[in-house]
């Protein structure tokens, strides 16, 4: 008696193909909770706050010169790196991190 070579592939066990779609659906989940969520919220955090960048306002740029703002534009800044040097950079230059930690180390020396 011979069987059939599609019996001998099968998997031994009803339940495994739900066990391997529960498993992918844990793994997504877990990506989305630990990887995707925070990214998001940091870009919506980044978003707001080269937004509400003002006149006047000390920042830090991604290529770590420090300045003033001396005027905001739709995309771009006017930063007063030094007396009489003024650069044009762009909103997205700006780093949040390091314009957080520079306000910071100005208020505790207050």
């Amino acid at each position: 008696m011979t069987i059939p070579a599609t019996i001998l592939l099968q998997a031994p066990g009803g339940g495994s193909g739900t066990m391997n779609l529960l498993m992918i659906v844990l793994i997504f989940v877990i990506f989305y909770f630990f990887m995707i969520r925070p990214q998001m919220k940091k870009a919506k955090l980044e978003k707001s706050f080269r937004e509400t960048v003002k006149k006047g306002d000390k920042i830090v740029t991604i290529g770590g010169l420090h300045g003033r703002v001396l005027e905001v534009d739709n995309s771009t800044m006017m930063v007063e790196i030094d007396s009489n040097v003024r650069v044009r950079v762009e909103k997205s230059a700006v780093s949040v991190e390091a314009t957080k930690q520079i306000s910071q180390k100005q208020e505790a020396k207050k």
